[in-house]
């Protein structure tokens, strides 16, 4: 069998994987722990690796693929020329093992450099320590001289 790539229809990723899974059809669907900061506080989401896009295991001579683009939340079969466009297996296996760590390098890690963007601090360079709570961090400046700690909000950091 041979992995192809759906395209689903915006925001309805689970649903076409749910309705692809009933027709008992092999998916993946990878998806991440994604840390962001939103109005200064940061929250953690699961978010598609790929966006848009559900990956299907069949044979071409498989009689679901006439059923795969009246499934609910598809749009359409990814393909070339009315080909579909195959997967190799290596790539897929690739992308599960990756997985975790693609997930690990999500939000900022202690050491790493930043700049302050606003307050009184604003355009200084620091060293993120820690966060302290949802929506401040301690970091690392150089202040008169001396390596001084200050807790800044968090959406005063940049990357």
């Amino acid at each position: 069998m041979t992995w192809y790539a759906l395209q689903h229809k915006p925001a309805q990723g689970d649903r076409a994987l749910t309705h692809l899974q009933n027709q008992d059809i092999a998916c993946f669907y990878p998806k991440i722990t994604v840390e962001k900061i939103k109005t200064g506080k940061r929250t953690k989401r699961l978010e598609p690796l790929f966006p848009g896009y559900v990956f299907v295991n069949l044979e071409q001579t498989d009689p679901m693929w006439s059923k795969l683009r009246s499934t609910r939340g598809v749009l359409r079969i990814v393909s070339f020329a009315n080909t579909p466009a195959a997967i190799s297996d290596d790539v897929i296996q690739h992308i599960r093992d990756s997985l975790d760590s693609v997930a690990e390098q999500g939000g900022i890690k202690p050491g790493q450099a930043v700049q302050l963007n606003e307050g009184p601090f604003e355009g200084i360079n620091a060293i993120f320590q820690a966060y302290d709570g949802e929506a401040r961090a301690i970091v690392l400046i150089n202040f008169m001289q001396k390596q001084q700690m200050v807790k800044v909000p968090v959406s005063a950091l940049k990357t």
